[in-house]
């Protein structure tokens, strides 16, 4: 296929604007990143709405529901990664600090999936040959491994102390931890961009939604969050 500039312009220029939209969010303050959160939430739900309808045009008020878990409470878990505090005000802290934003573990969980996808795509593109499923045809174990092998490097060796070092503090996340954290992102968010691949499939569209031009929807940029963030939150409440 020959290289089309057009659709590579594109592509790049709404992956920058993208890119500048999350950091404004992840990192202005608890407003903006409260905001942010709430258009990925009410994105996600139209776009899964829209979905379900697809799938089943009459019966899809039954699966509605589904949502709660799949897109709620993972926003939910990352609010309350956002303000660690709110764990443990009742016996440490007045209620103003409670509230105190925090974008370590936010960013954490975002800048790891993020690497993921990425060392996954170049690594796919150059080496790939093995196909990881039926459901996406493009991905590869090759590079699926080796997504998830860098980003365990980066997040535990870059990422990690990177955060701790602007944003720590209190909120200081252990080298162990952040190992964790990054093998997560690799693992789940491959599950969750697989999850909603099937649902488009089930649906018969290429794309969620057409918001971002030459990278689709909300669902198609947060596919991978929405599974991690539970899976974190899981480990976030029990060990961290």
């Amino acid at each position: 296929m020959a290289f089309d500039t057009k659709t590579f312009r594109t592509r790049a220029l709404t992956a920058i604007v993208f890119v500048v939209v999350m950091l404004v969010g992840l990192l202005w303050n608890a407003w903006s990143f409260s905001i942010l959160l709430t258009i990925i939430h009410f994105g996600c739900w139209f776009e899964f709405i829209k979905l379900l309808k697809r799938i089943n045009p009459t019966g899809f008020g039954y699966y509605l529901p589904l949502g709660l878990l799949y897109i709620t409470l993972p926003v939910l878990l990352i609010v309350n990664f956002g303000f660690p505090n709110t764990n443990h005000w009742l016996y440490q802290n007045g209620y103003e600090d409670a509230f105190q934003y925090s974008p370590i573990i936010p960013c954490g969980i975002i800048f790891s999936i993020w690497i993921n996808d990425t060392m996954a795509y170049i690594v796919g593109s150059f080496i790939g040959k093995t196909p990881l499923s039926k459901i996406s045809p493009k991905k590869t174990w090759e590079g699926t491994m080796a997504g998830i092998i860098l980003c365990m490097l980066v997040g535990g060796f870059v990422i990690g102390p990177m955060l701790n070092y602007f944003f720590g503090g209190e909120n200081y996340v252990s080298r162990v931890d952040w190992f964790v954290v990054a093998g997560i992102a690799g693992v789940f968010g491959t599950m969750g961009d697989l999850l909603e691949s099937k649902l488009k499939r089930m649906a018969q569209v290429k794309d969620s939604g057409t918001i971002m031009p030459g990278h689709g929807g909300f669902l198609d940029r947060f596919d991978s969050l929405l599974i991690v963030s539970t899976v974190i939150g899981i480990y976030y409440i029990f060990y961290m």
